[in-house]
C-alpha cells in the first residue's frame, strides 16, 4: 500500500510526473525494438535450434533471451541488449585498480567519472561490434539467403546482421543515458528491469494453460504464490540489511572555532557485491551447455549436463561455491577497508575500542568477511531456490532467481529516488 501511495503523491508533483511519463515513453521505444527484426533473418530458426522451440530456452542463450526480453528470439536489431555496455562498465570498474590513471580519474570527481565514462562508451561499441560478430557467424545459418547461390547476397546480409546489432546495442546505452539524466532510476537498470517483466505475462498465459489443461492444479499455483512472497520479502529483507560500524570523531579547535565530536556510523551491506556474483557464475555454468549445442559430441554434452544447474546437483554445488567466490572478489575490489580506515584516521575519527590505522582496517575486513558469506550464501540460495520449485510443483515458474534479484533490486533503487526526489520538493517548498 505504501509503495501506491509514493507512487500516487509523485503523480501530483508535475516535474516528478515529467520524469516518470518520459521513462515510460523511452521504455516503450524500447520494448517496440525488441521486435523490429533484422533484414533477412529467418527468426524460427533460432527459435528451433538455438532456444530448444521455446521463448525462454536454456543455457547462456537463454538468459540473454531473457535479459533482453525476448529480443534475442525475435532476433530483432536489439537481440543483444545492454549487456555489452554492462561489461564494458564491470571491466572499466575493475581496471581502476590496476591502472593508475583509471584510479586518478575516479578521484576527481565530476570530471573524472565523465573522462570514465567515455572510456566505458567506447568499451560497449568494442565489446558490442566483437559480440556481434561472434554471434552473427553462429547464427549464420538463420541467413534466408543461399550461400552457394547467392554469396554476395549472403556476405552483404551477414555484414548488415553485423552492423545491426552492434547499432541496436548503441542505441540501447544512448537510451539508458537519457533515462538516467531526464527521467526516474538508473536507464541501464530500467531498460533490464523492463525486459524481464515483459516475460511475465507469458508465465501467467503458460500457467493458465497448464491448469486449463489439467497438467497442474490450483494448489500448484498457490503454493508457488506463497512461496513467492516469501522470497521477495526475504530479498527485500537482505538487499536492505547492514552492518553499521559506530566512528567517533574527536572535537578539534581550528583557530576560535570548534569542530568535530559527532558520531556516525560506516554502512557496510550484507550483499555489497548485488547481483554481479550470480551474473558472473550462472554465465561460467552456462557456457559448456550453450557449447554443447553446436556441437553434437557424447563426452561435451556429458560436461554440459555437469555443469548443468537446472538438472543436477553438481551443477548446483559448483554455482554457490562460484557466487561465493565472485562475492568475496567483487567487494574486494569495491571496498577497501585500509582506505576507509585511513580516512577515519584523517579526518580525526576512530571506532570506540579499536585502535586507529592498522587495527581499524583489520577490524573492518573482518567483518566484511562475515557478512560477505551471509550475503553470498544469500545469492546461492536465492538461485537454486527456483529450479527446487519447479521440482516440487512440477511445472516452470517462468523467472528466476537472477531475475528476481535484479527486478527488485532496482524496484528499491527507483523508489527510494523518487522518494528522495519527493522530499527535496518538500524542502523547496517549505523554504
Amino acid at each position: 500500500m505504501q509503495l501506491f501511495a509514493t507512487l500516487r503523491n509523485a503523480w501530483r508533483i508535475k516535474d516528478i510526473r515529467r520524469k516518470l511519463l518520459f521513462t515510460l515513453a523511452m521504455l516503450l521505444v524500447y520494448r517496440l525494438g525488441s521486435f523490429v527484426p533484422i533484414p533477412g533473418i529467418d527468426s524460427s530458426w533460432i527459435r528451433e535450434n538455438i532456444l530448444g522451440g521455446q521463448q525462454t530456452g536454456g543455457g547462456l542463450f537463454g538468459l540473454f533471451n531473457v535479459f533482453t526480453g525476448g529480443a534475442l528470439s525475435n532476433f530483432s536489431v536489439f537481440a543483444m541488449g545492454i549487456m555489452p555496455y554492462i561489461n564494458s562498465s564491470i571491466i572499466v570498474q575493475l581496471l581502476q585498480a590496476v591502472i593508475p590513471k583509471f584510479e586518478e580519474w575516479a578521484k576527481e570527481g565530476a570530471e573524472g567519472r565523465k573522462k570514465l565514462t567515455q572510456v566505458t562508451r567506447y568499451g560497449t561499441i568494442i565489446l558490442g561490434l566483437i559480440q556481434a560478430i561472434g554471434m552473427s557467424l553462429a547464427f549464420r545459418q538463420a541467413i534466408n539467403i543461399s550461400k552457394s547461390a547467392n554469396p554476395t547476397g549472403y556476405y552483404v546480409t551477414l555484414v548488415i546482421m553485423i552492423l545491426s546489432l552492434t547499432a541496436g546495442t548503441s542505441f540501447l546505452m544512448w537510451l539508458g543515458e537519457k533515462i538516467t539524466e531526464k527521467g526516474i532510476g538508473n536507464g541501464i537498470s530500467m531498460i533490464i528491469f523492463a525486459s524481464i517483466i515483459s516475460r511475465l505475462p507469458m508465465s501467467i498465459i503458460q500457467a493458465y494453460a497448464l491448469l486449463k489443461a489439467g497438467e497442474i492444479s490450483i494448489i500448484n499455483i498457490l503454493v508457488i504464490a506463497v512461496l513467492a512472497i516469501l522470497v521477495i520479502a526475504g530479498m527485500v529483507y537482505v538487499s536492505e540489511g547492514e552492518r553499521r560500524i559506530p566512528v567517533q570523531y574527536s572535537k578539534r579547535v581550528i583557530g576560535r572555532k570548534m569542530y568535530g565530536g559527532a558520531s556516525t556510523h560506516i554502512p557496510l551491506k550484507v550483499n555489497q557485491a548485488g547481483v554481479i556474483p550470480v551474473i558472473f557464475a550462472t554465465s561460467l555454468l552456462m557456457l559448456p551447455q550453450t557449447i554443447g549445442q553446436f556441437w553434437d559430441n557424447k563426452t561435451l554434452q556429458k560436461i554440459a549436463a555437469f555443469f548443468s544447474l537446472e538438472s543436477t546437483w553438481s551443477g548446483k554445488i559448483l554455482a554457490t561455491i562460484l557466487i561465493i567466490f565472485f562475492a568475496y572478489f567483487y567487494t574486494a575490489i569495491t571496498v577497501n577497508p585500509a582506505e576507509l580506515a585511513d580516512n577515519i584516521r584523517k579526518n580525526g575519527g576512530f571506532i570506540p575500542g579499536i585502535r586507529a590505522g592498522r587495527s581499524t582496517s583489520e577490524y573492518i575486513s573482518r567483518i566484511l568477511n562475515r557478512i560477505t558469506l551471509v550475503g553470498a550464501l544469500f545469492l546461492a540460495v536465492i538461485v537454486v531456490l527456483p529450479y527446487i520449485f519447479e521440482k516440487i510443483v512440477g511445472m516452470n515458474i517462468g523467472i528466476g532467481g537472477t531475475s528476481l534479484l535484479i527486478v527488485i533490486g532496482v524496484a528499491l533503487e527507483t523508489m527510494k529516488q523518487i522518494e528522495s526526489q519527493m522530499l527535496m520538493r518538500h524542502y523547496k517548498g517549505f523554504m
